[in-house]
């Protein structure tokens, strides 16, 4: 199965296997409630897409999706269930494995690769310059691979370029060398209004998918950060935190170094126990909002430049960083 096999696209089987007539979006979005699970109708055609791509449904055009043979094996396969909660768990073990020092900026960060044809460069660095400038990303560093080198342990074809960009699981690991564990809860599509974030328009749980959000909603061309650069108007890329609220002043303090050495990407903190744009909050805990690392890739897709994205790739050493003002394409 693709790497969409999740909680999500099993429930969506499931449904789909329970009728003998075609459903639509609308209607599956409508029964994946009683799954405990609150999807927009827009998202679930994006996952009905990416299930039609794999065979695993049937589009039967205006009259909806129905299961096919594929889909129904998928369903009972041991390896769907296995598959859940990849992307939380993923997290979880990066975030422990990070020895990034945040006193002497040496160490690991974990990196975000992307591939696209090398003849794209010159326009996709120039979208990417564009988020970094509006801070709409994680800091300011980045890598750039060229054909036939290597970034890591990922060599480079040949006819491709490799630009590696921070993943903001790195925030987790550096407060967790703090002493502060954070539970990420989601990654969403943020609408910023007038250049402040406003609320969040889509939401997928971090423990109910097996590829990070921020992929999904950039190949399904919902984002809109080039709109943002320009008008102060969007949506962008952005992960939901929670942390211990007595660790609050730390983790601010934390914030203001992280923007210091050029890896902010903390964009709201809130207040002990209460919501932060409506999200509810655990008791005793505060939320905090960062920016997503792939943020600078969306623009690229934004413009009509097909990209290969994976989150969370590979652990990267810090040094090894250039600022994206000082990269010359």
């Amino acid at each position: 199965m693709s790497k969409l096999s999740s909680r999500k696209v099993v429930s969506i089987l499931q449904i789909l296997q329970e009728h003998d007539k075609p459903l639509g979006s609308a209607l599956i979005a409508l029964k994946l409630q009683k799954f405990g699970i609150d999807m927009s109708e827009r998202t679930v055609r994006h996952y009905l897409q990416q299930m039609d791509h794999d065979g695993l449904t049937n589009n039967f055009a205006k009259r909806g999706r129905m299961i096919t043979p594929k889909g129904v094996n998928e369903l009972g396969s041991a390896f769907v269930f296995e598959e859940v909660g990849l992307v939380a768990a993923k997290i979880d073990t990066l975030t422990y494995q990070m020895d990034f020092s945040m006193q002497k900026s040496v160490g690991s960060i974990i990196l975000n690769l992307t591939t696209f044809h090398k003849q794209y460069l010159y326009s996709a660095f120039k979208q990417i310059k564009s988020v970094f400038q509006a801070k709409l990303g994680m800091g300011r560093y980045m890598t750039i691979g060229y054909p036939g080198t290597a970034i890591g342990n990922i060599k480079i074809d040949a006819d491709k370029v490799a630009v590696g960009t921070v993943c903001s699981v790195t925030i987790n690991g550096i407060l967790l060398k703090k002493g502060i564990y954070t539970t990420s809860r989601f990654g969403g599509l943020l609408e910023i209004s007038k250049g402040e974030p406003l609320r969040f328009i889509e939401i997928i749980n971090y423990d109910g998918t097996t590829i990070d959000p921020l992929e999904i909603f950039i190949k399904g061309g919902m984002t809109s950060l080039k709109n943002v650069i320009l008008t102060g108007n969007g949506k962008i890329g952005a992960g939901f935190r929670e942390f211990p609220s007595i660790a609050l002043n730390k983790v601010e303090k934390i914030k203001k170094r992280l923007d210091e050495i050029g890896l902010g990407g903390i964009l709201m903190i809130g207040r002990p126990g209460q919501p932060l744009l409506d999200i509810p909050v655990s008791k005793g805990r505060t939320g905090m909002i960062v920016a997503g690392g792939l943020n600078p890739i969306a623009a690229v897709e934004e413009t009509g430049i097909s990209t290969e994205n994976t989150a969370m790739k590979l652990f990267f050493d810090f040094n090894k960083m250039v600022p994206y003002t000082e990269i010359k394409v």
